[in-house]
């Protein structure tokens, strides 16, 4: 009776464990198939198709990407838009946080309006500010002719075509990561902040010893899924400047699009992909590297 009863006790954790396991292969099974088929499959087939040549297997995609000028100016566009884009826009969030984390009338308004943007799909929003920024009657000249400032080219224009694409990119995510900015603003305890005020901190004190660093790990994440992003940014580039002019928007996701559906070749495309999909590692292993924490 003994033994039988042990042998029981034995199983009833078992089963339990076997169920948790079940339920939970019920909850993550989806998404981990669905993370297979859509991430890892496709990163895997994408590297084994771009060391196919015609003479068989090797590096030819590779070599020829990198001797190829149109490709190499479109890695230095790349690192441009990112180096400049990146940092400016989450100093941008930052101060958008900042401001609507205050307890000042019309917030929840500030708020919606910060946001909205980023309800509306990237290839809408680039259409609107293209239309915007038509250099004979778009309404952007339109208001700087008011201000008695000449009419600008924007996107027709080499000098201005990548700002422009950076003015549209922000205006379109950048309340998006003031949201997650705002969430850990709110984390901060205000004990920390009345600590400080004792001490005799100041404000500007108060956010380089104190939010900042409380915000750390948000700011973190917040630049590492941006830059992210805007390494995958392709739809105001091919809508409204196809890579031109003179390739100063010809960004490294576009130029894998054009090897690929434009010029049909595959191989190179997917070489492509893997090289961008290194140059974003390097990038994300970078801002850990400067913000881990101490």
């Amino acid at each position: 009776m003994v033994s039988m009863s042990r042998a029981a006790r034995q199983r009833a954790p078992l089963g339990r464990r076997t169920l948790m396991l079940i339920t939970l292969a019920g909850f993550l099974g989806p998404a981990l198939l669905t993370l297979f088929a859509f991430r890892i499959l496709p990163t895997v087939l994408a590297g084994y198709q771009s060391l196919q040549t015609r003479g068989g297997i090797g590096f030819a995609n590779y070599v020829d990407l990198w001797t190829s000028p149109t490709f190499l100016n479109s890695i230095k566009v790349t690192l441009i838009y990112n180096l400049v884009l990146n940092p400016l826009q989450i100093v941008i969030a930052i101060a958008l946080a900042l401001l609507l984390n205050q307890s000042v009338p019309g917030r929840t308004l500030g708020r919606i309006a910060v946001f909205l943007p980023v309800a509306a799909p990237l290839a809408v929003a680039s259409l609107v500010w293209g239309i915007a920024m038509r250099p004979s009657d778009g309404a952007l000249n339109a208001i700087l002719g008011a201000l008695g400032i000449g009419a600008q080219p924007w996107l027709t224009s080499a000098d201005q075509a990548l700002m422009s694409i950076m003015i549209i990119v922000t205006w379109a995510g950048v309340g998006y990561w003031t949201v997650f900015l705002i969430a850990g603003l709110r984390e901060i305890p205000d004990e920390l902040y009345e600590a400080a005020t004792i001490d005799g901190a100041g404000w500007w004190k108060c956010l380089f010893f104190v939010t900042l660093p409380m915000l750390k790990r948000t700011i973190l994440f917040v630049l590492v899924a941006n830059t992210v992003g805007n390494f995958l940014v392709f739809a105001p580039v091919q809508i409204l400047t196809r890579g031109g002019p003179q390739g100063s928007t010809n960004l490294f996701i576009h130029e894998i699009y054009q090897l690929g559906f434009s010029f049909a070749d595959m191989p190179a495309a997917s070489a492509g992909v893997v090289l961008l999909l290194v140059c974003m590692l390097l990038f994300v292993a970078a801002q850990f590297r400067l913000l881990r924490s101490e």
